[in-house]
């Protein structure tokens, strides 16, 4: 793929089993009897045409059965539970106890649980890498078996102390009416001197994913870069908003011609306004391209390490990843799953070459951000 093309984004668009299926294939589940992929689908334009899909399903696990405690941190407003409860209609005799906090939040509690003897905890499933890497080099996790992570490309299961289950892209969304993808720089330094995006641009930075973004670029580039490219910006006129998903309909909006953005909050924008003027790019090898994940580990501590590993093994199936993809709009994590809406696959991205586990250091960039006086 070309350092900042298009990803024409229409306004459309192992068990020892056979592992092919196709959207429309009714399979037969555990002890929940029968389900089929469309229970796990999204609906709209978005989810529309999906090729076949292969990987491991559902029906080529052992069944899941017992109570599971789940720290979930995060959970994409509420989509991970309802994964979760789709798994239990299949799975009658399977009880997930899930306590919910923010992903910082919830790895400090389990870190802190684990120097006072134990934590109740069997799993930790986390939106960001960085919170997963930071619970793992604490000691706590246990190393997740080759049949879970090999389908899953290996910088997203470092040391198979926690797996990727669901990808994010930081991309450029941009108004068509105003932009075209050749207009946008294929390095985001070259942002600050661009003439094209001077008084157009859009950034969240008060929001998680930018200072993630951040946090990689003061890890690639030093400090100082970091500060100097804030600075432009401020130079520039960016313009701030709350979060990214009205980043992104400013920029559909009109109100600025391109901004800042995780890849799928361009996606909500399009499933939600066919016709609206957006579309999004990507910059190459640098901060502005980093992809992040959701993931899973399993606690060493934990007596239901089989189940926990099996629940694990669950999140990698067709259906888990037809899920993500069609209804979070993330990027899948194995291959027989394509992404939606016309994105390139995960690995013809170009992201920087970058340990994700790093992101969790975030007070250097939060102290660097205020310095600057962009929070």
């Amino acid at each position: 793929m070309s350092a900042a093309a298009a990803t024409g984004l229409a306004g459309c668009a192992g068990g020892g089993q056979e592992t092919q299926t196709t959207t429309t294939g009714t399979t037969t589940g555990g002890s929940g009897g029968d389900f089929d992929l469309d229970t796990f689908q999204g609906s709209g334009s978005l989810a529309e045409n999906r090729p076949e899909l292969s990987g491991t399903r559902i029906e080529d696990l052992p069944d899941l059965s017992g109570t599971l405690n789940i720290y979930l941190g995060g959970g994409e407003g509420g989509l991970y539970r309802n994964l979760l409860n789709r798994l239990r209609k299949i799975y009658p005799d399977f009880d997930p106890k899930v306590r919910s906090a923010p992903t910082a939040q919830l790895a400090n509690t389990l870190v802190e649980e684990a120097k006072g003897g134990s934590t109740p905890a069997d799993l930790f499933w986390a939106v960001d890498a960085g919170s997963l890497g930071y619970v793992a080099d604490q000691g706590l996790t246990a190393k997740l078996p080759s049949r879970v992570t090999d389908p899953v490309p290996e910088n997203f299961h470092p040391d198979d102390q926690w797996v990727g289950v669901a990808g994010r892209a930081r991309a450029i969304p941009y108004n068509t009416n105003k932009l075209s993808a050749e207009d946008i720089p294929n390095k985001v330094a070259q942002f600050t001197e661009s003439d094209a995006l001077a008084g157009s641009m859009g950034w969240a930075p008060t929001y998680g994913a930018f200072q993630a973004f951040v946090t990689a670029m003061r890890i690639l580039r030093g400090e100082q870069e970091t500060k100097n490219w804030l600075r432009g910006m401020v130079n520039q006129k960016v313009t701030e908003y709350p979060d990214e998903f009205l980043t992104s309909n400013a920029v559909a909006d009109g109100e600025i011609s391109a901004g800042f953005a995780n890849h799928y909050y361009v996606l909500r924008v399009i499933s939600s306004r066919p016709d609206a003027p957006i579309s999004l790019t990507f910059t190459n090898n640098d901060a502005a391209s980093l992809v992040n994940v959701s993931g899973a580990q399993v606690l060493k501590s934990s007596n239901k390490q089989e189940l926990a590993t099996n629940f694990v093994a669950h999140l990698l199936t067709v259906e888990a990843q037809e899920f993500f993809a069609t209804r979070a709009f993330s990027y899948p994590m194995i291959p027989g799953v394509p992404p939606v809406g016309g994105l390139p696959p995960i690995d013809e991205l170009n992201p920087p070459e970058i340990d994700l586990r790093k992101l969790s250091n975030l007070e250097p960039t939060l102290r660097l951000m205020r310095e600057v006086g962009v929070l």
